[in-house]
């Protein structure tokens, strides 16, 4: 029995090993191919570079202007996860302490939202957008990534919510501390294992996202992002593929060291909801 479940997790281990490389691979291709010349690239996009071309990355960095377009990338991504965070947090813990129609009904509209593709919305979107001023700012950009965040993350919140006994909101009830502050100073501080995790998944959809940054800020090169920048290497004649793929990599590079040092939040957030639940 013992030597049939090593072998079994042998097994396992080797399929897992597997479909990571299947996954990583074109990963590996995009980093490879951002060192190499062009006419490399274009000869044979598997092989090995025969130089290290790091002068890739030095034209990518000066033509992109990284770090004006860095910037911008953290202003929208601080804004839009800021957002999600405290609203999210805060309707779960509403929602959560008490039960009626009307909070049944409101947790009902914020989570709709997960189900509808924002391909059917955005045309609607980016008209509304307009009218209130909101198209063309990486300001007005991060406040609508509460609209599509906010609805995933405060079902996150709820499940672990539901996990806080109620007897904390009643012992600082009774010592004088309204919702706002119980909230506040006694559950918010319980949700840090979540929160992370809300953090680093919005992060990496956050700062990688291509197609509501296409709409919304792309009339401008002061408000473009990193991703929006890389795809101008990218043309309908002519594909400097060997730029494309450095400023990818530029792009990208910074979410991944993120996801690498909070990655075992997102293990513990997705656990402690449920052992606690």
């Amino acid at each position: 029995m013992a030597q049939r479940k090593k072998t079994k997790k042998i097994v396992l281990t080797i399929i897992m090993l597997i479909l990571a490389l299947i996954y990583i691979y074109p990963v590996f291709l995009m980093v490879i191919n951002s060192v190499k010349p062009f006419g490399e690239v274009i000869m044979d996009v598997i092989a090995l570079p025969s130089k290290i071309e790091w002068s890739n990355y030095t034209y990518v960095m000066d033509k992109m202007k990284y770090g004006k377009l860095f910037l911008n990338n953290v202003i929208i991504t601080v804004i839009g996860i800021v957002g999600i965070i405290i609203f999210s947090s805060m309707s779960a813990y509403i929602i959560s302490r008490k039960k009626n129609k009307y909070t049944r009904f409101a947790q009902f509209m914020i989570t709709t939202p997960m189900l509808i593709p924002f391909q059917t919305i955005m045309i609607t979107l980016l008209k509304v957008m307009n009218v209130v001023n909101l198209s063309g700012s990486k300001v007005g950009l991060g406040i609508q990534y509460w609209g599509f965040g906010i609805p995933m993350a405060a079902f996150i919140y709820g499940n672990f919510m539901s996990t806080i006994p109620k007897e904390l909101d009643e012992s600082a009830f009774i010592d004088g501390a309204g919702t706002f502050r119980t909230y506040r100073s006694i559950i918010f501080p319980l949700l840090k294992s979540v929160t992370f995790t809300v953090i680093v998944i919005d992060v990496m959809w956050i700062w990688n996202d291509f197609l509501l940054p296409l709409l919304m800020v792309n009339s401008s090169n002061e408000t473009k992002t990193l991703v929006l920048s890389a795809y101008t290497f990218v043309g309908q004649f002519n594909t400097q593929w060997h730029y494309a793929m450095a400023a990818m990599v530029l792009a990208v590079l910074p979410s991944i060291i993120i996801f690498i040092f909070l990655q075992k939040y997102i293990v513990e957030g997705v656990v402690a909801g449920a052992v606690k639940g």
